[in-house]
């Protein structure tokens, strides 16, 4: 089970985008891309299929670079598991679960 889901509200906690919130759009081993967090330019070459232009899209960041946001306290807080009745489940600091924001 990972600290982070798909769907979690978390919150910047290095980097230009310090303090900024948003949902996560998706992860990997390492990263994870924040919906309108570190919003980069892409340049895209018109092809007959799509039309070209400038873009702007959510380039991916660090995972360390980010906390997830305790949902009954609204503040960032830190992850652990725990296993309950051979269920893991993601426990916030201040003690409470954390829901599952979807299911595999």
């Amino acid at each position: 089970m990972e600290r982070l889901q798909v769907g979690d509200q978390v919150v910047v906690i290095r980097g230009n985008d310090k303090g900024k919130r948003g949902k996560v759009a998706k992860l990997t081993a390492d990263r994870v891309v924040v919906e309108g967090v570190n919003v980069v330019k892409r340049h895209l070459k018109q092809t007959p299929q799509r039309p070209g232009g400038i873009l702007d899209v959510e380039a991916p960041i660090a995972k360390s670079n980010v906390m997830l946001v305790d949902p009954t306290t609204n503040k960032p807080t830190r992850v652990s598991i725990k296993v309950e009745n051979d269920k893991k489940i993601r426990v916030a600091k201040s003690g409470t679960a954390i829901p599952a924001t979807r299911e595999k």
